[in-house]
């Protein structure tokens, strides 16, 4: 059973129930919310629609700027073009609701490099919503509403040395046109150059997991360094179909890959919670905290925990009457 630490709050369960973020402390005025989801696509089946749903409801409550795709926006094999019949299918007649016209700020997936990449970069130009500049690209602060921090979005598949082995001819993949030393380098320099106090990096891959996935060996060795080096807080990531929050080596690793279909998790060093079921996670980014919570596709708020800017202190609540055994 996952269990919060000594420092969890006890109380307000009861609040917790009725508001996004009811049982951590109140945020400053000038916070600002957001939603983020990974691995969704899929023509609105099997909980994508229902997901779809809850995002409506919380993100009109927490009067969320924006969503952030974290990667394996279209099943099974990405998209071709810009003019692919799954934008429709998949993303336009899904995410209808009002509250959910603000920018999507979306980054690659595996399954999306089955297709045309290039295509969901060629799409921001015929969406009013749809946003992905480049395969890996800074949301800086100041155009978000938060002056204090910067949200790095990276592009993990080409960093996978298994999808980079694949043979060309046959690859799965198409990775091999793209250069993870690059990617690596403009990092490590990008994250030099932000004043932010805040420095998130959004992946599609996770570093740490308990879910089927598991670790990523390429990430731990070449990514996680930089992240420590320049005092990131918080790596957030899809494709384990599930809900974590792990803390470990300083920082906080949150997998939110539930945007439709969930597989098992089991508890890893550093869990702080897990739960195979769909839904989303949504974030409150203040000047000295950043809030999250996991709500399922049944409206029901699972978990919430509150990261101090520092990285090295969370307070988090689980609803008993969610909190769930898992497999070691």
């Amino acid at each position: 059973m996952i269990e919060p630490n000594r420092r969890t709050i006890l109380g307000g369960l009861a609040a917790a129930a009725a508001a996004p973020f009811g049982s951590l402390h109140a945020q400053p005025a000038d916070a600002i919310s957001f939603l983020a989801i990974g691995d969704w696509g899929r023509r609105g089946e099997p909980h994508q629609r229902g997901v779809a749903n809850e995002m409506s409801r919380l993100a009109a409550q927490i009067d969320a700027r924006f969503t952030l795709a974290l990667g394996d926006n279209f099943y099974n094999a990405g998209v071709q073009s810009a003019d692919d019949p799954l934008w429709r299918e998949s993303f336009e007649e899904v995410y209808t609701a009002p509250s959910l016209q603000h920018r999507w700020y979306a980054l690659l997936g595996n399954h999306d490099y089955k297709g045309n990449p290039q295509a969901q970069i060629d799409y921001s130009r015929k969406s009013s919503r749809w946003t992905m500049p480049g395969r890996y690209y800074v949301i800086p602060g100041a155009s978000i509403g938060a002056p204090n921090a910067d949200l790095f979005m990276i592009d993990t598949s080409p960093l996978v040395s298994g999808y980079r082995n694949e043979p060309v001819a046959t690859a799965e993949h198409r990775v091999h046109d793209q250069n993870a030393d690059a990617q690596f380098g403009w990092l490590e320099k990008t994250l030099s150059q932000s004043k932010a106090d805040w420095k998130l990096v959004f992946g599609h891959h996770p570093i740490f997991s308990g879910g089927q996935h598991g670790d990523s060996p390429d990430l731990i060795a070449n990514l996680l360094p930089i992240l420590q080096r320049h005092a990131v807080q918080a790596y957030v990531c899809g494709h384990d179909h599930d809900m974590q929050h792990i803390q470990k080596f300083g920082m906080h690793f949150v997998a939110t890959g539930c945007g439709s279909t969930v597989r098992p998790v089991n508890r890893v060093d550093g869990t702080r919670f897990a739960m195979s079921q769909s839904g989303l996670s949504l974030w409150r980014l203040g000047p000295e905290r950043l809030d999250f919570a996991f709500y399922d596709w049944g409206a029901s708020k699972l978990y919430e925990a509150s990261i101090l800017r520092d990285g090295g202190e969370v307070q988090a609540t689980t609803p008993k009457s969610k909190r769930v055994d898992i497999d070691d």
